[in-house]
This record gives C-alpha cells, sequence and structure tokens, in this order.
C-alpha cells in the first residue's frame, strides 16, 4: 500500500496523538516486516525495518525490495526548492534525548541524498553522498506529505546540538556509519551517545522531502511518503539484542 498526499496527513494526525497522550505502540519482539508492493519503486519498497543492539552500538537497518540507495533526485543548481530523498526511522525518543529542546515532536533519524546543498557539521560537504541525520518532525498540513523538519523560529536560541549544521530547522548531522547496499540501508550509532535508545520503539518510512521554494517556514516539507513499515505509523518495532 502506498500512502501519498490526503492519507499520509491522516496517519501523521494519528501518530502524533498517541504520542502526545503516551499510549504504548503495539508490542514486538523484533523488527516489523512487512509485504512487498510492486507499486512503490523497489528502491523504497520496504520489506523489513529494525533496530539491534551489538557491542556497544545501535544498528538501524532498512531492508527494501531492490536497489538501496539507487534512486537520487536529479540536481538542480540552486537550494531552493530542491529535492532530498530519504529512510527514515521515526522513534519515541525524545527530542532532548538527541540534544534539543524537550518534546519537540517526533524524533526520527534519516539517511538522506540531496545533490543541490550541504548540511554537514561544520562546514563539511555532503551533498554528494547518502548521509545520516537526526531530525525532529512536526505535523503541518501546508506539506503535502503532511510533515515538515521543525523550523526554529528567526530570533530565537534553542538548546542544539554541537554537530548542528547551521540551518533554522531542527537538525543534527552526527558522523554515524551509513551502508547502503544491495538491498539493505544501515547505520551504526554508539549507545554511549544516545542510551536512551536501548529502549525505544521505532518505525520505517520512505519519503521524499522539498525544500521551500521561497525559504520560508515550512522550510523542509515532506511531499511523498512512499511507504510506512508499519502501515499505520504507530511505532510498533523494538529494539532488541542482536541474535
Amino acid at each position: 500500500m502506498t500512502f501519498r498526499t490526503p492519507r499520509g496527513i491522516g496517519l501523521v494526525a494519528t501518530a502524533l496523538c498517541c504520542l502526545a497522550s503516551g499510549l504504548p505502540a503495539a508490542a514486538a519482539a523484533h523488527g516489523i516486516e512487512t509485504a512487498p508492493d510492486r507499486a512503490v519503486m523497489a528502491s523504497f519498497d520496504i520489506v523489513e525495518t529494525r533496530i539491534v543492539t551489538d557491542h556497544g552500538h545501535a544498528v538501524f537497518s532498512t531492508r527494501v525490495r531492490a536497489d538501496a540507495g539507487k534512486a537520487t533526485p536529479s540536481a538542480t543548481g540552486k537550494f531552493q526548492g530542491s529535492e532530498v530523498y530519504a529512510y527514515v526511522w521515526p522513534t519515541s525518543l525524545n527530542s532532548a534525548d538527541v540534544g534539543f529542546e524537550k518534546d519537540q515532536g517526533i524524533v526520527a533519524l534519516a539517511v538522506t541524498f540531496h545533490p543541490d546543498f550541504d548540511d554537514a557539521a561544520y562546514g563539511g560537504k555532503n551533498r554528494d553522498r547518502w548521509h545520516s541525520h537526526w531530525v525532529v518532525l512536526n505535523e503541518d498540513k501546508a506539506c503535502p506529505g503532511g510533515l515538515k523538519v521543525k523550523d526554529i523560529p528567526e530570533g530565537t536560541k534553542p538548546r542544539l546540538p554541537e554537530t548542528w549544521p547551521g540551518a533554522p530547522i531542527l537538525i543534527d548531522s552526527p558522523e554515524y556509519r551509513t551502508d547502503l547496499k544491495a538491498d539493505l540501508v544501515e547505520v551504526h550509532i554508539p549507545l554511549e551517545k544516545i542510551g536512551a535508545l536501548a529502549t525505544a520503539s521505532f518505525d520505517g518510512v520512505t519519503a521524499g522531502l522539498r525544500v521551500n521554494a521561497n525559504l520560508h517556514a515550512p522550510l523542509l516539507c515532506v511531499t511523498n511518503i512512499h511507504k510506512v513499515a508499519s502501515g499505520t505509523l504507530s511505532l510498533p518495532g523494538k529494539v532488541v539484542p542482536a541474535k
């Protein structure tokens, strides 16, 4: 099943309601397995999503039907209006767990590719490769996909991680090992950095995002949700030790 504009907004609203109420997601002793959907591009057709702990690391993984990372946005030569492709793990983490102010929205790990701009920490370059970010997501009906990366209002100085790349949104750019090979996307995160990961719940999403052509808030919108691993964005996955 492919989730697009109106339905995607409904999923977002349901998820935010459940997260805000503190209700637990459906328990799962492992990751999330999802039936293939030929209507979704193979690169974004999630069939399995997991987070396991192994030798002091949390390993985020998403398996797709084929060709992980093969599809990338076309370069436009300018920042405004440019596209971002993403593999995303929405989690039950609090925004304070990843270096932002507390209770700011849905905390997600995202593996992204965007050929028109760099958003690495300390002014580094990353437009030429898939790389990972922490982002905080909020519902916004102005966005075609119903979600945005939360904007930082002009003139405010919220708490931000050391590796915040300087964009006026709640995004972090730590250098985590990120691998895409065959049908698998993986990110390795030291648990010493974010110990709360060991008890987190999660889901899996493949999505497209777009920078606002006018560079105004919302600056970075989710424009298309290709697939949600659980089908409902209910965060049913549980982090478990590797076997």
